[in-house]
């Protein structure tokens, strides 16, 4: 099993739900370092991650994101935000056993609305809130799969959010609920 102090927090979810934005100000109240995964790829390997999708395709991005977040995940003890397609693989979900995994969950609406015009490949073109929709479907029960604790952040600050993984943290207990009864 892995050492559950290491990292403290891996934020997984789909986009738009403020795994970077969560991240970064949990880590600052746990006194810990962030690293986002995705930009961890993108120094990695010299290419955005809309590059690397049209060279490489999906698939291509999936092996480096897989590479790089089992890199990451035996060696870092901050909190890390994985990218929302990162559950995608097999490989990562086996390593994310035994972690603190805060899923952040989000409506759909909410998410389109928080992800549009960021360069997601996968949402760009076509009905984007379809698309998201699917994408969703398709990855909602893998969050589930690794979750070690699940937090809403539909219509709810940041700071709320944080506070209520610090304190599940803080307890070891994945189903405190909130101060404001929402978990």
């Amino acid at each position: 099993m892995s050492d559950p102090a290491r990292p403290v927090a891996v934020l997984v979810g789909p986009p738009g739900a403020g795994k970077t934005t969560i991240g970064r100000k949990l880590a600052r109240r746990l006194e810990v370092p962030f690293l986002d995964a995705d930009h961890l790829i993108v120094d990695v390997d010299g290419r955005s991650i809309p590059e690397i999708f049209e060279a490489d395709g999906e698939a291509g991005f999936r092996r480096i994101e897989e590479r790089v977040i089992g890199e990451t995940l035996g060696s870092f003890d901050g909190v890390l935000s994985l990218g929302g397609g990162a559950v995608l693989s097999p490989v990562t979900r086996e390593r994310l056993r035994g972690m603190r995994v805060v899923h952040l969950t989000i409506g759909v609406a909410e998410g389109v609305k928080r992800s549009r015009g960021l360069g997601r490949p996968l949402l760009a073109g076509g009905d984007a809130t379809a698309r998201y929709q699917a994408l969703l479907t398709e990855r909602a029960p893998l969050y589930r799969e690794v979750a070690w604790t699940t937090v809403s952040t539909e219509r709810r600050s940041s700071g709320k959010v944080v506070s209520e993984i610090v304190d599940r943290i803080e307890s070891g207990d994945p189903h405190l609920r909130g101060a404001d009864g929402r978990s």
